[in-house]
């Protein structure tokens, strides 16, 4: 039966820092993430430009449309913002995905012993990870509601002292501004990995061959997961900047 771990495993350690699995993964889908940015940068200076060029403009030209649909003319602002979270979160998703991605395994030293690990693990299925990525989305609502709003306005919302039901009401709402962190950070880290948990177990009891549908279903999962985290952000942002009478 394989090893199935709820937390990412400790490969080897950096002036101190205990580097995971998961933190490799993650490293390699960073730098992903940076050349796919200065290829586009690239091509668009150039006056003939690849097919690969053009599949990417109509990939995020149809993620901003759907942006587009939630905050109106405000899009452009939080653009930026809103497609990294996508656009990373999916690669993190489909990298976990890959031949050899909690599979290929390496010996490390643990405690007394040595013991087999995977070598890379699926980002999304740290918590470390996902909690720290819903950390930035909701501190990120935040920002921009402090910015749009003034700090009077937005202290305002939660802190209304006209009456008891709108000043409760404001309590009740600075613990769903807390409970964001943790609904999203679940929710993408439950998803993925299950999903990771599901292939493990399908890849060990039947033949490999059985395991492409589920595959198959977890490359659609991983870009829904990614488009829930992206659009909930987008939505909170709308409603963070709106004006409260």
């Amino acid at each position: 039966m394989p090893k199935i771990s709820i937390k990412a495993e400790i490969i080897f350690h950096l002036f101190g820092l205990a580097i995971t699995n998961s933190m490799i993964a993650s490293a390699i889908v960073f730098l992903l993430t940076v050349f796919v940015a200065l290829y586009f940068q690239h091509q668009s200076t150039q006056k003939r430009k690849d097919n690969f060029y053009y599949l990417i403009k109509f990939f995020v030209k149809s993620i901003y449309d759907l942006f587009y649909s939630v905050l109106g003319d405000k899009t452009n602002v939080f653009f930026p913002l809103l497609f990294a979270f996508f656009f990373y979160i999916l690669l993190e998703n489909w990298f976990g995905l890959l031949p050899g991605v909690g599979s290929l395994l390496i010996k490390v030293k643990e405690g007394e012993e040595h013991v087999f690990v995977p070598l890379l693990r699926g980002n999304n299925a740290d918590l470390n990870t996902t909690l720290a990525l819903a950390i930035i989305s909701v501190f990120s609502i935040q920002f921009y509601a402090i910015k749009f709003l003034g700090i009077k306005k937005y202290l305002h919302k939660f802190f209304n002292f006209s009456d008891p039901i709108s000043f409760f009401v404001g309590i009740l709402d600075i613990l769903s501004e807390f409970s964001k962190i943790l609904s999203f950070a679940f929710r993408l880290f439950g998803n993925i990995f299950a999903g990771e948990v599901l292939l493990t177990i399908v890849a060990f009891l039947v033949p490999v061959l059985a395991s492409f549908p589920f595959i198959a279903l977890e490359i659609f999962v991983g870009f829904v997961q990614a488009l829930v985290f992206s659009m909930l952000t987008a939505v909170f942002l709308s409603g963070a900047i709106a004006e409260h009478h």
